[in-house]
């Protein structure tokens, strides 16, 4: 099944197989995706849908070094070109809306402000990517530090973050996206409100698990009111413990949040099952809880292998299914795949920032 063309709404897709979001911090001076970024998601477009990496809301939503914003003309501008690369081989591409919250520095912040979360928490050994001595991503030069301490949103604040999403959905629509993908997962913004552990606001945005669902229901919401339902996927992480984030009881609380996506009517929800080696398998029956609670398009990720995406197919658990990291070192992987043919290493090394080296100049399958 993972080979077959699919519809997503009203988008065909080539294949199930779905590159997901990952961060490689290519962006030029403004946070803007460049031509370089163009030719890596081109290369790629042999899969059934693409999932760009994580792109900035606003200013305040950036977490890491060199990573692409949606919230300028010039950011436009700049994924236009990947779009119309995309394109034009043949693919199909969302872009993810991102907002980091806490998990930023004061050196990315506007005026150097604090970053903000809905209580003010620091995870402890949660790191973030700036660049070393403000050089640009072409160095490749950076350094992991601490992020820092976060100060509360404010309910107006809120508000405006609601809003600075949905102009960002339509500004991605603008650039020539198919969709837009809300990361809610991975201890971003959207999951620092949803978990229990890092949201201990007494406010309608906390305390209760409807308190707590508040914001993806609003956020979703508005992004859907301004692009449409179909063009609308959310990421959701129930179980990875990524940036200090934690709920207390995640199956009722992830089943609750696709109820209320379910309602909402959103094509996607992108499930990123925990990734690293000695993680929590997510046990078959939350798995079905997804399925019968929510009734679009069910996107898994997080270290599968042709036979479980079979598995996870032909179970019905899931429609689609995400391979990141294989994606990096081969752009080729759908045909590798298919055929058995041998992967690619990817380079650690490069995996933020830098050139091509590591980006671009992984070769495909030559028989």
């Amino acid at each position: 099944m993972l080979f077959e063309s699919y519809t997503l709404q009203h988008i065909p897709l080539k294949n199930r197989i779905v590159m997901p979001p990952m961060t490689r911090s290519r962006a030029a001076q403004g946070e803007v995706a460049t031509d370089l970024m163009a030719a890596y998601y081109a290369q790629r477009a042999s899969a059934g849908l693409i999932i760009s990496e994580g792109t900035q809301i606003s200013k305040q939503g950036q977490g890491y070094a060199w990573t692409p914003g949606i919230y300028t003309q010039a950011q436009v501008e700049g994924w236009k070109k990947v779009t119309e690369a995309v394109h034009h081989n043949g693919g199909k591409i969302f872009a993810q809306l991102w907002h980091v919250g806490r998990v930023s520095h004061t050196s990315l912040q506007e005026n150097g402000q604090q970053p903000v979360a809905p209580s003010v928490l620091v995870a402890e050994g949660v790191k973030v990517f700036l660049s070393k001595n403000g050089q640009g991503a072409e160095s490749g030069v950076g350094e992991m530090i601490q992020h820092s301490t976060p100060r509360e949103l404010t309910i107006p604040e809120i508000q405006q973050i609601i809003k600075d999403y949905a102009q960002a959905a339509k500004n991605a629509i603008a650039a020539g996206f198919d969709g837009v993908e809300l990361h809610g997962a991975n201890g971003y913004l959207i999951e620092q409100f949803i978990d229990s552990q890092t949201n201990q606001r007494t406010d309608a945005y906390g305390g209760s698990l409807e308190n707590r669902l508040r914001f993806l229901k609003e956020v979703t919401t508005a992004v859907v009111d301004a692009i449409g339902a179909d063009k609308v996927g959310v990421r959701q992480a129930p179980l990875t413990t990524l940036m200090g984030a934690m709920d207390d009881h995640p199956e009722v609380t992830y089943i609750e949040a696709a109820r209320i996506l379910n309602e909402i009517g959103v094509a996607y929800i992108h499930v990123a099952e925990a990734d690293w080696d000695n993680a929590p398998v997510m046990p078959v029956a939350f798995k079905e809880a997804y399925r019968n609670t929510f009734k679009g398009t069910l996107i898994y990720s997080g270290k599968y292998s042709v036979e479980r995406a079979e598995e996870a197919l032909q179970n019905g658990w899931a429609d689609l299914i995400g391979f990141g990291r294989p994606f990096i070192a081969n752009p080729d992987l759908p045909h590798r795949l298919q055929h058995g043919h041998p992967l690619n290493e990817p380079k650690r090394e490069y995996f933020f920032g830098g050139s091509t080296v590591g980006y671009t100049d992984y070769p495909v399958y030559a028989h």
